[in-house]
This record gives C-alpha cells, sequence and structure tokens, in this order.
C-alpha cells in the first residue's frame, strides 16, 4: 500500500516543475514562431525594396509597373497584404488598390519608426476572425548612392509619378507593412504547444511513477532487511533454544528441527527436513503429536525408544498451527530432555532416605556404643581370667575384635550421621595430591599396581585439605581392591576449559562396576564387598555435598572406573 502522502508530495514537488518546463517550451515555440515570421516579412520587404529599385534604375517603369510588382509579391503564399504608408497612415499603395486612401496603423508611432531602420511587429485581427502577423519597416526603395546621378533624379520622378494616385502627398517618410497570415503558423503552434503539454503530462506520469517506485523499492529493500533481522533473530533463537523444537506441515512433513531437537531424537537434522514425521520420529512422540487434539496446547511426559534401542524420558508440549480463519497449517513441538530431571528428583529422593538413615542411625549408634563397652570389658576380664585355657583365650579374643569391628561400623556410622564441618584453605594441588599418594603407595606396591600423578605445580583449588584426603584416600582403597596385580591407578589435576573450576580425576583399570550398582553406590550401606560396611562412598559423597563440589562415576565392566571430583571456584 502506498500512503497518499507520498502522491500528495510527489503532485506538490513535480506539477509545479513541470508547468514551468512545459509553460517555458510553450513561450519558445510562440517566440520562435513570431521570430521566423519577422524574418519572412523583413525577407519580403528587402526584396520588394529591391525590385522597385532595380525597375527604377532601368527607367522603363512607371508607377502602374510599381502598383503591378507590388500586387504580385502580394499573392505569394501566406501574404494577406502589402501596402505602403504614408507618415499619417494613409495608405499610398496596396495589393488591394480600393484600399488605397484609407488609413492604417493608427497605433503605430511612426516618428519613431522613421528615425531607425528597425523591424516592428505586431499580431492583429481581421474581420473574419483570422491573426496576421504584421511587419513594419521605413519604406527605403532608392539608394544613397544614386543622389545627384541623373538615374537619381529619373528614379525620384517615377517614383512620385507611382504615388500621383493620392494627390498632395508627398513621400518623405514612407512605411511600408506586410501581413503575413497566422493560420498555419497557429495551428502548427497549437499542434506543439499539445504535443508540449501532452508530454509534460507524460512526463510527470512518468515522474509519479518513478517517486512511488522509488518509494515502494525503499519500502521494499526496508522490509527486506527488517524480515532479514527477523528471521535472523528468529533463527538465532531456534538454533540456541535449550529445548528441542521441531514443527510439521499440514501434510505431516518435517518443516524444521533445531539442533537440540535433533540431538535428543537422535536424527541428522539436514536430512531430517522434508521428510514425514511418522516415519522418522519415535513411535510414542509420533502418536502423540498427531492425536485429535483440541485448541489449546498438549503436554505429557514419554518414554521414547529412539532408533538406537535407546529409552528416554520426554517432556512433550504440541500445539496445532492454524490462520486466523482456522485453517490448519501444521504443529509446534516442544521437547525436553527429562534424564537430568529425573536423576535431580532421585538424586533429592537419595538425600531425603539419606538424612532419615543418618537421624535413625545416630540414635542407634548412640545405643549400641554403650553395650558394646560393656561387651569389650566383659571379653577382656574373661580372656586375663582364663589364661590357662586357650579355647578360651581365643573366644574372647574373638569377641574383643568384633566388638571393635562393630565399635570402627558405629563410628563411621556417627561420621555419616552429624553435619558434615568444612574449613577450606588454598593449596596447591599437586603437592597435596603425592602426599595423599604416600599413603596407599606401599598397599599399591604389595599388590602390583602402578601409581601415576599428572598435575600442573601452578593449579591451585580453595578446599578443606583434611576431609578431600580423606576422601581421596576412600577412592584409592577402592581402586585397589578393584585391580589385580598390574593395574594402574591415574590421577589428575586440571582446569575445566573456560571456566576457573579445579577437576580431580582418579581413573583404575580395575573390574569396574555393573549399571545396575552404578545408581546405588553412594547409598549407605549398599556394597558388593564381603566384610564391607557400605559407609564409605557414602561419606565421601556428604563431604563433596558439604564443599558445594560434585563427584561423577563412569564404570565398564571389565573396562575400569574414572571417577571425576569437580570444585567450583
Amino acid at each position: 500500500m502506498v500512503p497518499p502522502w507520498v502522491f500528495i508530495g510527489a503532485v506538490a514537488v513535480l506539477f509545479p516543475i513541470f508547468a514551468f518546463l512545459t509553460f517555458q517550451n510553450i513561450n519558445r515555440e510562440r517566440e520562435s514562431s513570431s521570430r521566423l515570421l519577422l524574418e519572412k516579412g523583413a525577407a519580403l520587404i528587402r526584396a520588394f525594396e529591391a525590385g522597385t529599385r532595380t525597375g527604377m534604375m532601368g527607367m522603363h517603369w512607371s508607377g502602374f509597373q510599381l502598383q503591378r510588382l507590388l500586387t504580385e509579391t502580394a499573392q505569394q503564399p501566406d501574404i494577406a497584404y502589402l501596402l505602403v504608408t504614408d507618415p499619417a497612415g494613409t495608405i499610398l499603395a496596396h495589393n488591394d488598390p480600393s484600399r488605397i486612401g484609407q488609413k492604417h496603423g493608427e497605433q503605430i508611432d511612426f516618428k519613431r519608426l522613421f528615425e531607425s531602420d528597425t523591424v516592428q511587429w505586431r499580431v492583429v485581427g481581421t474581420g473574419d476572425g483570422r491573426k496576421v502577423f504584421e511587419v513594419i519597416r521605413r519604406f527605403i526603395p532608392s539608394s544613397s548612392g544614386m543622389a545627384g546621378h541623373r538615374g537619381g533624379m529619373m528614379f525620384n520622378r517615377l517614383f512620385d509619378a507611382f504615388f500621383e494616385a493620392v494627390p498632395g502627398k508627398a513621400p518623405s517618410g514612407l512605411a511600408i507593412f506586410v501581413g503575413l497570415d497566422m493560420s498555419a503558423v497557429e495551428e502548427a503552434v497549437a499542434a506543439d504547444t499539445r504535443h508540449t503539454i501532452l508530454m509534460g503530462v507524460i512526463l510527470l506520469l512518468i515522474g509519479f511513477a518513478g517517486i512511488i517506485l522509488l518509494f515502494l523499492v525503499q519500502n521494499y529493500h526496508a522490509a527486506k532487511t527488517s524480515l532479514s533481522r527477523i528471521k535472523a533473530f528468529s533463527d538465532h533463537v531456534v538454533e540456541k533454544m535449550p529445548i528441542g523444537l521441531l514443527t510439521t506441515d499440514a501434510a505431516g512433513k518435517i518443516g524444521s528441527l533445531n539442533p537440540v531437537g535433533a540431538a535428543l531424537l537422535g536424527l541428522e537434522r539436514t536430512a531430517s527436513l522434508g521428510r514425514t514425521a511418522h516415519d522418522i520420529l519415535p513411535r510414542e512422540l509420533s502418536a502423540f503429536i498427531f492425536a485429535p487434539q483440541s485448541g489449546h496446547p498438549m503436554e505429557k511426559e514419554l518414554e521414547c525408544t529412539l532408533g538406537t534401542g535407546e529409552q528416554i524420558p520426554l517432556e512433550v508440549i504440541a500445539s496445532r498451527l492454524t490462520t486466523d480463519q482456522g485453517d490448519f497449517l501444521g504443529h509446534l513441538v516442544l521437547i525436553r530432555d527429562l534424564r537430568e530431571v529425573q536423576a535431580l528428583k532421585k538424586e533429592i529422593a537419595r538425600s531425603h532416605r539419606m538424612a532419615s538413615v543418618g537421624r535413625l542411625a545416630a540414635g542407634v549408634a548412640h545405643e549400641i556404643r554403650n553395650p558394646l563397652s560393656s561387651i569389650k570389658g566383659f571379653a577382656t576380664y574373661f580372656k586375663e581370667r582364663y589364661r590357662e585355657k586357650p579355647e578360651d583365650q581365643q573366644i574372647s579374643g574373638i569377641m574383643i575384635q568384633e566388638v571393635d569391628r562393630l565399635n570402627k561400623v558405629v563410628g563411621q556410622l556417627l561420621d555419616f550421621a552429624r553435619p558434615v564441618k568444612i574449613q577450606k584453605k588454598r593449596i596447591k594441588l599437586k603437592p597435596f595430591i603425592e602426599d595423599s599418594v604416600k599413603l596407599i603407595r606401599r598397599q599399591a606396591q604389595e599388590k602390583g599396581v602402578a601409581v601415576e600423578v599428572r598435575a600442573a605445580p601452578e593449579i591451585e583449588g580453595h578446599l578443606d585439605p583434611d576431609r578431600i584426603s580423606q576422601v581421596l584416600l576412600n577412592l584409592y582403597l577402592n581402586a585397589l581392591e578393584a585391580m589385580e596385580p598390574g593395574g594402574r591407578l591415574f590421577i589428575a589435576a586440571s582446569k575445566k576449559n573456560g571456566s576457573g573450576d579445579i577437576e580431580i580425576k582418579i581413573h583404575d583399570t580395575g573390574v569396574g562396576i555393573n549399571p545396575e550398582d552404578l545408581a546405588h553406590i553412594f547409598d549407605p550401606y549398599f556394597t558388593t564387598k564381603a566384610a564391607g560396611t557400605g559407609l564409605g562412598l557414602a561419606i565421601v559423597y556428604n563431604i563433596l555435598e558439604a564443599h558445594g563440589s560434585a563427584i561423577h562415576v563412569d564404570s565398564r565392566p571389565g573396562k575400569g572406573t574414572t571417577i571425576t571430583l569437580v570444585f567450583f571456584e
């Protein structure tokens, strides 16, 4: 749409310009026509004067012959009349003899005319409505070179005889008038005027069209630029969305798919565009999208099986796309990965369980420790009393040993139950890790396990050295128990790329952890060892949680285990 102000502005700018140019062209054409007529009239006057002068010099002419010359000259095309007057405006000679003696040129200033040889002109009307272009000049049939010459005197007598038809009129000053018919010129000027006006109108319309075209082109470029920016922005938003997005058309073919959605569904993004959604989307997702829907978006959590056979939990929001008239265009689908959410839910449930177990364990530990002290006291008493009976000595020793073991378990239980207090310090990680490795160096040598530490000397961490030393020792011992002779324990410290966070990785080449056990390794009293208490990793988790740190476990049966501690700076 072109707004009205564009037309108004175009008219206000172009119309005065083209009107002025058209008016100038018309005036120029009229001036040119007047100049041509003036030159033609002056040429006729000069020709008539020359003919008069030639005839009189031959001394064979009479007044009748001069009158005849005037009449024949006036018979040329476009000549309305040819006449000669005296200073009073009385016609002395006329191509129409009946007009001789009449008055002509009342508005002419004869005095000014006779003082110069300048040709004057005017436009006069005739009785029949025609216009005549009248050229006026002082009539000079003789030449100054003939004065005093016999031929000149004869010329004057013949000249006087030429005007003898009007008695008493001395030829002291004569004016010659040539009337040129302007009909053909007027028609030509009118045709040129029409052509000029037509060209002006055409150029004006072309100017209007040009301005409107420029406006439309500018609007087009502005709209295109704006659309490109909007498209770039929307594409950028879709590309960077943290959730998956896909759209389908009315035929069920995929119209767009952002990188997150393609990664979630295990699809090749470019190859998926234009393909039917039923053919490439998981069956559960496709059935939900194309199920009958109301006008409102539908939301549901689905367990979808990907093409690789992996099952992932997804939160799906599907909505129909329609025009303002209600015509169906396709579907808009938002997909969110729930694996992390479900892991957090499990983590929260586990935290609640551990808190409950911790409170219960604290109560039970206090109740157990008092009887244990009594039992250990009685076992020591009987061991001392029955020294001569080896069998009783052995039984008492076993009782004391089991009480000590049970007391250790109760101590660990209390450590797990009570809140962990952290005192962080800024320490260099390489010497700290090397010191922690010294605690298990002898056990590793006895088992034939090689230990390697890799850490840059400048890396520092903000942590509680005592608590983290306890964490590392626990992880080292678990790794040594999982490896056979010839195994390898690798400890590395590094900074994460793009942040100041610190990572400590403990990798062993042991038997690994079964996938079904991996989710429970931090649960209290969960253990796969015959003599384990199941509290070691639970305490490790509590210490790291108190640090605000994270622990990740990656293990494959028969391939070893990698535990990553992340300390956020």
